[in-house]
C-alpha cells in the first residue's frame, strides 16, 4: 500500500516551525509530529539518570533500554513513565538536546522511531534533517529561514511569555547552536537540495503557513481538510 504523503519542514531554532508545522497540519488534516521535542525529552531523560553525554556506548545502552514514547495526538513525551513534555521548552533542555543529538546512538535510535510513527505518511513532520536524512525522500520539504537577530529576538520573546527567566544570553545560545547543528558530522542542519526556501523574517506567520500550502498543493494537489 502506497503510504500517504510526508511534509518535511527543517531550519534553524527561531524560524517558527512549530507554528507553521501545526498550521499546515491542522489544515491539510494532516498528523503533526515535533521530532526536536524527542530529542529534548530524551536529553533530559539521560541527565537525569546519569548517563554520560559524552559517551555513545552509554548512550546507546541507555536508549535501548528505555520505554520511549510519543504521542501524535497530544504531542506528549514520556521515557520510562515520566511525561518531560512541560519541561521541553526549557533553556536546559535545548541546550541538552543540542548536544545529545551530534550522538550518532541517539540519532540512530530517534530516526527510527520517527520514520516507524510516520510509515502511513498523511504527516507533517517538523525538525532539522527531516528532509535530508530522516525522510530523504518526503513529498514536499520546506526550509524556514531567517536572519539571526530576528530569530534571537522571537526566542526571548518567546522565553518571556512563557514566563521563563534564565540567566543565558539568547542571542550567544542561539549563535552556539547554529554553530553545532550545522558543523556535527552527523545529519548536519542544511538545506535539502529539492527544499523550498522561504524567509519568515518579513511575513506573518499565516502567510508562512499559505505559502507552505500553496507548496504542497502545487506538487501533491492536495486541498484544505479544515478551516
Amino acid at each position: 500500500m502506497k503510504r500517504g504523503p510526508v511534509i518535511a519542514i527543517d531550519g534553524p531554532s527561531g524560524v517558527g516551525k512549530t507554528t507553521v508545522s501545526r498550521g499546515v497540519a491542522r489544515k491539510l488534516g494532516f498528523r503533526y509530529i515535533n521530532t526536536g521535542s524527542m530529542y529534548r525529552a530524551i536529553a533530559l531523560a539521560a541527565k537525569e539518570s546519569w548517563v554520560d553525554l559524552k559517551s555513545d556506548v552509554v548512550l546507546e545502552e541507555f536508549c535501548a533500554g528505555v520505554d520511549f514514547r510519543y504521542d501524535v495526538e497530544t504531542g506528549s513525551v514520556s521515557v520510562d513513565g515520566i511525561d518531560y513534555t512541560g519541561r521541553l521548552r526549557s533553556q536546559q533542555a535545548a541546550e541538552l538536546a543540542s548536544k545529545v543529538s551530534t550522538k550518532g546512538s541517539v540519532r540512530e535510535f530517534l530516526v527510527a522511531y520517527q520514520r516507524k510513527l510516520a510509515e502511513a505518511g498523511n504527516v507533517v513532520m517538523e525538525g532539522r534533517d527531516i528532509g535530508t536524512v530522516v525522510f530523504p525522500d518526503a513529498d514536499v520539504k520546506i526550509f524556514l529561514d531567517a536572519p539571526h537577530d530576528v530569530r534571537a529576538g522571537r526566542r526571548h520573546l518567546e522565553l518571556v511569555e512563557k514566563g521563563v527567566h534564565e540567566s543565558v544570553e539568547v542571542s550567544s545560545e542561539i549563535e552556539e547552536r547554529d554553530r553545532r547543528d550545522s558543523s556535527r558530522e552527523l545529519s548536519p542542519l542544511k538545506m535539502a537540495d529539492d527544499a523550498i526556501r522561504i524567509d519568515t523574517a518579513a511575513i506573518g506567520i499565516d502567510a508562512v503557513i499559505d505559502k507552505v500550502l500553496k507548496a504542497v498543493r502545487e506538487r501533491l494537489s492536495v486541498g484544505d481538510h479544515r478551516s
